[in-house]
């Protein structure tokens, strides 16, 4: 059925076929979209900027993602899904920041996760991680004492959080701390939507001799409700080469180094 944007009565009917696309299959494509109303891709872009505003919905790359409406958090399924490709580059590229020996703790994540994953192990290592996937990932692999921080699991991002884990990262020192984060501008720093996994972050950051964070282009320049770190607070950040320069320069400008690995 054809779908007139031209009427608000049209255009609201319109946006509600937009989320029922997006409970259905997770996520939405701009171009596909708008073939299928009927109407231009502007006109999707312009409906996705007013459902992300009331909060339903997260823009991407080339459409949008449901979001889980009581922390504005994609489930981790969906977001494993996205930017696979620059996640996976950059996970190997974090893989060379891993100590000789020593103790890390891995945060929750996709980005990190897959870091998990793709880390051989070897070098003995003790690894934290608030990260039930992680954790999983890394256990049983050569020269690694895996722990969990304990906690309450949040059921989207299946991240430990609150008191258990809190006080265990500060009962530790470690050598590197591998962050993820959901945002990251010049002007808020780095930020998530949630309040108890910004304070596990902003705690990990506090028990580490050196901060790394993983961060796919897609969040460069995106702001979230919790903030947990400047952005001169971590040693390095590292991206893919699709962040916008002019943002990665501002970055580099209030004190924090970029490492970009190029998408092929």
């Amino acid at each position: 059925m054809s779908v007139n944007g031209t009427s608000a009565h049209f255009a609201e009917e319109r946006r509600r076929a937009l989320l029922d696309q997006l409970k259905a299959n997770g996520r939405l494509e701009v171009v596909a979209a708008a073939d299928r109303l009927e109407v231009t891709s502007e006109t999707i872009r312009r409906d996705l900027v007013l459902l992300e505003r009331r909060g339903l919905v997260q823009r991407v790359h080339g459409g949008a993602i449901l979001l889980d409406r009581e922390h504005l958090v994609p489930d981790l399924q969906a977001r494993r899904r996205l930017m696979a490709v620059a996640k996976d580059l950059i996970a190997h590229a974090a893989v060379k920041h891993m100590p000789d020996e020593g103790a890390v703790i891995i945060d929750a994540g996709t980005t990190t996760g897959r870091m998990a994953e793709v880390f051989a192990g070897g070098p003995p290592l003790v690894v934290m991680t608030n990260s039930l996937q992680a954790a999983i990932a890394l256990a049983g692999k050569q020269g690694l004492s895996v722990h969990t921080l304990g906690g309450r699991v949040r059921a989207n991002t299946l991240a430990e959080v609150d008191a258990p884990a809190l006080g265990a990262i500060a009962r530790v020192h470690v050598d590197v701390a591998f962050i993820g984060t959901y945002g990251v501008s010049p002007r808020h720093g780095f930020s998530t939507p949630d309040p108890a996994e910004a304070a596990v972050k902003e705690a990990m950051i506090r028990a580490a001799k050196r901060t790394v964070v993983l961060c796919d282009s897609s969040k460069i320049g995106k702001d979230h409700f919790a903030r947990f770190a400047d952005t001169s607070q971590p040693d390095l950040l590292i991206t893919d080469s699709d962040a916008p320069p002019e943002l990665l320069r501002a970055l580099e400008t209030s004190g924090l180094p970029v490492e970009v690995v190029p998408i092929p």
